[in-house]
């Protein structure tokens, strides 16, 4: 067995970090417009409407929209 030095345990963590990063940035859109779309869909049968659920998706898309920009910042600052 090759024992591995602490640069290379510490580089594929680092990669790690970054495969992890880009996941979360593949799931935050998609899962912040769900939620968004449920929430509008519960307060829209809550208080008999039937157009709640749209500005959901938009509040849900907004948000979504924020934190990528919060998580694609930190990794610009982060590669410097």
């Amino acid at each position: 067995m090759v024992a591995m030095s602490d640069d290379n345990k510490n580089s594929g963590l680092k990669d790690f970090a970054k495969a992890e990063s880009m996941i979360q940035l593949a799931i935050i859109m998609p899962a912040a417009c769900v939620i968004g779309w449920l929430l509008g869909a519960l307060l829209d049968r809550w208080l008999h409407t039937d157009w709640i659920y749209v500005a959901g998706i938009l509040v849900g898309a907004v948000a979504g929209f924020v934190q990528i920009y919060r998580v694609a910042s930190g990794y610009m600052k982060d590669a410097k």
